[in-house]
């Protein structure tokens, strides 16, 4: 898998500035205040750097930069420098962070980078402009031939008045990083590699860090009665399968359940989806991406936590024994659906992994990711998830840690009047409303698989798991959003 950038962090010694190679990043704060560092390279430079600043239109702005080739009076091959801001939050010192390892690449990158931070204030902040730089870092080249098309990084050294304090704050970000890196991995991988079988056994690796993972199979959910989800994956030859994996950090309290979609590709089966943008769906398996994420953070940064992460693996195929519209199946749960459009498949597969988390693992809360609808997308575009609760105060929980992360989300509602939408002449309950409120009308049906007494997020990522553009802290493609906004709400309950 890829990995983070490591980051060694270090106190500045006399002449580490002169003397440092490749390329170094010096601070501002703000238009006009240069950090100690960023003083002396101007004066290292005859005033060139404040001359250029003056010249430049520069606001100053957390992650404005200015980058200087071969500085005088400096060894380094280039000088960068980035605004944090006038007054820093965590936030603009990640996205300063971002905005340095998105201005360094190819050779530049090879030589190494050396960032000078003293006097940027709280370690914290130090430490978010480290994380920045390493979520920003990231590159998937797995399937690349060419060498100069190779996401290869130097040495990267951050120089700090407090070191210890910002290696210890940072500790637990770059465990979050390769969650979010491991996250990322899985929506970039195309379908012919990460079928439901190399997903399972990536996950089964994860055993290795002291997850306990298990591995439910086709004949294992029959016996379940998981006929919702089976019916997703008839058509294709690929076996169907729901991953579990436990994380025991909390002692004897109940655990905080994630359940994840994690549809490999969907063609949208026998309703099948036009042939433009298809290559996409290689992502509709992003919920499941972002548990498994998050998992591998907790159990990188040892979470005082239970945490329970539930995956449904399957893939949405045409073949003469897919699942058709018009078909009833029966969920675990006993409720019978009536199929009216097989590209609603994901909360097909929710259903059942939603209830089989509940019946067995009796949490304390519940979370569901997904690749859900279109709808969504209309809705809030590619800037926030949107969210859906059956309980207040852990929307706001999730609404708070989601913001402290950095990661935007946006709670839609519900009400018991869009059922009607999804009410069956036939079975109990239909997969999907039409058009109206499409969004609404599947968090209203999978809350129908939610125990009233169990508080419940259903989080829709189809806007935000994959992007055309570059981000303040991800390249082109899979996000890993959500990893740090969990992450953070898991951290906001542990104790100790």
């Amino acid at each position: 898998m890829s990995a983070p950038i490591e980051i060694e962090f270090e106190t500045e010694e006399e002449g580490a500035l002169a003397a440092a190679g490749g390329t170094v990043v010096v601070l501002a704060l703000g238009p006009d205040a240069l950090t100690p560092a960023a003083a002396a390279a101007d004066a290292a430079m005859g005033g060139g750097l404040t001359r250029a600043v003056a010249a430049a239109e520069w606001k100053g702005k957390p992650g404005d930069l200015i980058r200087f080739p071969a500085p005088a009076g400096l060894a380094a091959d280039a000088l960068l420098l980035v605004s944090l801001g006038a007054e820093p939050s965590v936030e603009d010192a990640r996205k300063a962070g971002g905005a340095v390892s998105a201005a360094v690449s190819g050779k530049a990158a090879k030589k190494g980078i050396s960032v000078f931070a003293g006097g940027t204030g709280e370690p914290g902040i130090a430490a978010a402009l480290a994380f920045g730089m390493a979520l920003r870092a990231y590159g998937f080249d797995v399937y690349k031939t060419g060498e100069d098309e190779k996401t290869e990084r130097g040495e990267v050294r951050l120089y700090a008045d407090a070191p210890e304090k910002v290696s210890r704050a940072a500790r637990d970000d770059m465990a979050v990083a390769e969650g979010v890196f491991f996250t990322r991995d899985l929506v970039n991988e195309p379908a012919n590699v990460l079928g439901t079988e190399e997903f399972a056994a990536r996950l089964a690796a994860m055993g290795e860090l002291g997850l306990e993972v298990e591995i439910l199979e086709e004949a294992d959910l029959k016996s379940l009665g998981m006929r919702a989800l089976l019916g997703v994956g008839e058509g294709s030859c690929q076996p169907s399968k729901v991953v579990v994996m436990s994380w025991k950090g909390g002692g004897d309290e109940a655990p905080i359940a994630l359940v994840g979609k994690g549809v490999v590709f969907d063609t949208g089966g026998i309703s099948l989806k036009p042939a433009g943008g298809m290559e996409e769906m290689t992502m509709d398996m992003g919920g499941a991406g972002l548990v498994a994420g998050v998992m591998r953070a907790l159990a990188l940064r040892g979470a005082k936590a239970n945490v329970v992460g539930l995956v449904g693996l399957v893939e949405n195929m045409p073949d003469g024994k897919a699942q058709r519209p018009g078909d009833i199946v029966k969920s675990m749960k006993g409720d019978t659906i009536e199929v009216i459009n097989t590209d609603a498949e994901g909360r097909l597969v929710l259903a059942d992994v939603l209830w089989y988390a509940q019946e067995r693992f009796k949490p304390a809360v519940m979370m569901n990711f997904a690749t859900l609808t279109g709808a969504m997308i209309i809705a809030l575009g590619h800037q926030y998830a949107g969210y859906f609760a059956n309980d207040d105060a852990f929307a706001d929980e999730f609404g708070a840690a989601a913001k402290a992360a950095g990661e935007k989300a946006w709670r839609l509602p519900m009400d018991p009047a869009f059922d009607k939408q999804i009410k069956s002449r036939l079975a109990d309950i239909k997969n999907t409303g039409g058009r109206p409120a499409g969004s609404i009308t599947a968090a209203q049906f999978l809350k129908r698989f939610v125990k009233d007494e169990v508080p419940w997020i259903h989080v829709d990522i189809a806007g935000v798991a994959l992007m055309s553009e570059a981000t303040d802290l991800a390249p082109r493609g899979a996000t890993g959003w959500g990893v740090r906004a969990v992450d953070a709400l898991v951290k906001g309950r542990e104790k100790g």
